[in-house]
């Protein structure tokens, strides 16, 4: 054989961003939200097949970028992610990210896949999964503290799951605040623009915080959160980057994704080692209990694990190949004899 057309399954499916946005389109944003979270709960109800080890952080005086490995012993997935929030005043994104899919049994990758677009959903739909387990029953208001770019998704991922349907908007530039709310217009939501921080939990039965700053910041300070309140605290995600303070914590039921990682990088990292956290996983298989009050303080502290843009991956793979929403990558080489890549290489002179 002398053909140097690649094969079928040497050809890799891309989804680029265009594609991941007709995707998002073609299913419908809010749906896509819920089938991201029920996808994230499959899995964790099947945690312990999974790989699991805390992702692989490369630290420099302005951000941080990321690997998150994991494998359900039939795929791999990874995402590859950064963290650097001077990039907005550059008019550039804070986050972006790339994942790859690949198949167990012979290596060979089955899907690229863009994952800015896509880790803004999935991180909004493991909020809400949360928070369906853990907020105060008959929730109808969420408080956004910091309206970049995660806010939209998060309100309107807590609207379809959880079923709030007011939003109050607070961020310390107002443009962001502004940007949000003119977004948010004609999604069903009433939305609120506020002046503080503490204007902007006022009624709340969900506060989420969402700042970009790698400091330890107090978003919250300890008498501003009252009884019966669940916490989404999305923003610390990083060695030294924390929002709550440390008392907040001391009061609250806190539950977590991955604790080895969560310690490092949460608002966990405040606390010592041995304090009690419970997994979220256990919540959801029934095997650990949720909120178990309304007077309860529950505090999801999220950081983003690898089994959830596994599942987020897994999703895209299905959907962008059923209905075409992907373009081929020559990515992987596929020489007539598996042994002759010289040949190969060779024969395109």
């Amino acid at each position: 054989m002398t053909s140097s057309a690649p094969s079928r399954l040497a050809m890799v499916p891309f989804v680029s961003v265009e594609n991941m946005m007709r995707l998002v389109h073609h299913v419908g944003l809010r749906k896509m939200l819920v089938q991201l979270a029920d996808a994230i709960e499959s899995d964790f109800l099947r945690w312990e097949t999974f790989d699991k080890t805390a992702r692989v952080p490369s630290h420099s005086d302005v951000g941080v970028i990321e690997l998150m490995p994991t494998s359900d012993g039939d795929f791999y997935g990874f995402k590859y992610v950064n963290g650097h929030p001077k990039n907005a005043a550059e008019g550039l994104q804070t986050v972006t990210a790339f994942g790859l899919l690949a198949d167990v049994a012979t290596g060979y990758p089955v899907l690229l896949s863009e994952m800015t677009v896509l880790t803004a959903l999935r991180t909004a739909a493991m909020s809400a999964l949360a928070a369906k387990h853990l907020a105060p029953k008959g929730a109808h208001t969420m408080a956004v503290i910091g309206n970049g770019a995660q806010s939209e998704f998060q309100s309107l991922a807590m609207a379809e799951i959880v079923g709030i349907s007011t939003v109050r908007l607070y961020d310390i530039d107002p443009a962001a605040t502004r940007k949000c709310a003119r977004n948010l217009q004609g999604h069903g939501l009433t939305v609120t623009v506020c002046q503080s921080a503490e204007e902007a939990i006022e009624g709340a039965q969900i506060i989420t915080t969402a700042t970009a700053d790698k400091k330890n910041s107090t978003v919250l300070s300890d008498n501003m959160v009252g009884a019966g309140v669940h916490l989404n605290a999305v923003g610390g995600d990083s060695p030294g980057k924390t929002e709550l303070h440390r008392d907040i914590l001391l009061r609250s039921s806190i539950f977590v994704e991955y604790p080895p990682q969560t310690r490092i990088e949460g608002e966990i990292q405040q606390l010592d080692p041995d304090h009690g956290v419970t997994e979220l996983w256990k919540v959801l298989s029934g095997t650990e209990d949720g909120r178990t009050s309304q007077s309860q303080i529950t505090l999801f502290d999220s950081v983003g694990f690898a089994i959830e843009d596994f599942s987020a991956l897994r999703l895209v793979h299905a959907i962008a190949l059923d209905a075409g929403f992907y373009t081929d990558l020559d990515l992987v080489a596929d020489p007539d004899d598996s042994r002759d890549l010289f040949g190969m290489l060779m024969r395109a002179a």
